[in-house]
């Protein structure tokens, strides 16, 4: 016999302005237990440091995590000038402390930062969840054990200069998924010939949600203290799908999607991920497979059990 599901069916995203000193997992599940939802996951963890934009997949909005993850990021960040560490962050133990470059300009800095944005490679920190043989990294380090990481290619859209100060800058950051913003922080004081650190991480943009989105844990928690329904809080899956382009279905297109078969679609030129709409709702997440000039085959690949 199937075990049976604890809490109830809740579905859609919650983005969570996650504070300081706590896991990305500790907020989920304090968030899940406040919804009393049987699933829930989030969509890309934020170091213990890391605050800001957190969201949080209830149901059947989980399906659909991956491609959140994928989306691009954006960050403030500043940056400890002078001081290495092992994580490259505040958290970790001070490996070594250099003098800052005597009045250090904006100029300075604007010198180089030119040369880490676009196009750069990575090399990950030991001090990161990638994983090697089914381990994440920081547990390797945790045990004084060096993993070799391959240099990962990485795009900085933004790269932005917002404050000097005699032992800190504080920079603004839009980039690809699996950027590493302590990595970049740590080579751009390499670059400057001192060294340096993140003291303050806040991410400001995540699967398309910003911090205007964002909801204080605190505040979710007095809601439920006046026995107040966290429900409307939540927006629907496809509100972080908006960078896919949208297909409307009818009579037996529809049908034939929410039975799992492809369709045929005259007209149209779609290739990759396509939102699917029927019936004056969101049916699901389809892929486009382009078939000669104006042709395109929609093979149906998430969709959300309401629609069936």
């Amino acid at each position: 016999m199937a075990r049976r599901r604890k809490g109830r069916d809740v579905n859609g995203i919650l983005v969570i302005d996650k504070p300081p000193g706590v896991t990305s997992n500790g907020i989920l599940q304090q968030v899940k237990h406040l919804y009393g939802a049987a699933k829930a996951g989030h969509t890309g963890a934020l170091d213990p440091l890391a605050t800001g934009v957190l969201p949080l997949c209830f149901g059947e909005a989980t399906k659909f995590s991956q491609l959140m993850l994928d989306s691009d990021k954006a960050y403030i960040t500043t940056a400890k000038l002078g001081v290495r560490t092992e994580t490259a962050d505040s958290e970790g133990a001070v490996v070594s402390e250099r003098p800052v470059p005597e009045g250090l300009t904006e100029t300075d800095v604007e010198a180089v930062l030119a040369d880490f944005r676009g196009d750069i490679e990575q090399v990950p920190s030991m001090y990161s969840a990638l994983k090697h043989k089914g381990r994440p990294l920081y547990e390797y380090a945790r045990e004084g054990i060096e993993v070799e990481r391959p240099a990962r290619p990485v795009t900085i859209y933004e790269l932005t200069l917002l404050a000097v100060r005699p032992d800190e800058l504080d920079l603004a950051v839009k980039c690809t998924k699996g950027t590493y913003v302590r990595n970049l922080v740590e080579d751009i004081g390499e670059a400057l010939g001192c060294g340096a650190h993140v003291c303050a991480l806040r991410r400001t943009l995540a699967s398309g949600f910003t911090l205007a989105d964002a909801h204080q844990v605190a505040d979710l928690e007095q809601v439920r203290e006046r026995g107040e329904s966290l429900d409307g809080l939540l927006v629907a899956p496809d509100a972080a799908l908006t960078m896919f382009p949208e297909l409307t279905l009818e009579g037996p297109n529809l049908q034939s999607i929410l039975n799992g078969q492809p369709v045929r679609i005259s007209g149209q030129s779609l290739t990759g991920p396509v939102r699917l709409y029927g019936d004056n709702r969101f049916v699901g997440l389809g892929e486009g497979q382009p078939e000669g000039a104006d042709t395109t085959v929609v093979v149906p690949r998430r969709l959300v059990s309401s629609s069936r």
